[in-house]
């Protein structure tokens, strides 16, 4: 049984709509409420769903014409199935045919480290920066206040740490 797909209602200040992209072409099947076209309006963007599962039949508008409320968009074939390329099931053939591949193991990620290790690691790093900016500012900072997990440590009270 052929369905007609039509033009959804527009909002009431909407006069007509342009038809931006089909998402299916003539020969291909689709599933109810599937979406098979977008429409632009001056406020909106509207998605029409195929109204049951069917094959497209024929395509009634193309691309960026300009549609009213009610109008034919296509030709649905209800409860008809798509005929499959041949090429598709011959893929499907030869993928069935050759043997699955042993898969590589993946390389194990490198275990990961303590804070302890990664705040002295960034410590010995940036030493010398740290006495080029200490020299220039005349001061001299704690080397305990600097490390983050101390200073973390001054925010956060005691009895969160377990």
């Amino acid at each position: 049984m052929t369905i007609e797909v039509r033009v959804p209602q527009l909002p009431e200040s909407v006069a007509d709509a342009t038809l931006v992209a089909w998402h299916k072409k003539p020969g291909d099947a689709v599933n109810r409420d599937e979406n098979l076209v977008d429409l632009e309006t001056d406020k909106v963007v509207l998605e029409v769903p195929a109204p049951a599962a069917g094959v497209i039949k024929e395509l009634k508008v193309q691309n960026g014409a300009t549609v009213t409320s009610g109008q034919l968009l296509a030709l649905l074939e209800e409860g008809a199935v798509a005929a499959a390329p041949a090429t598709a099931v011959a893929a499907k053939a030869d993928v069935a045919a050759k043997p699955a591949a042993k898969e590589e193991p993946r390389p194990r990620a490198r275990p990961a480290t303590s804070s302890r290790r990664r705040c002295a690691a960034w410590w010995r790093s940036t030493s010398s920066m740290r006495a080029r900016s200490r020299a220039a500012a005349g001061t001299a900072a704690s080397p305990r206040a600097t490390c983050w997990r101390t200073w973390h440590r001054r925010l956060v009270p005691m009895q969160q740490h377990p």
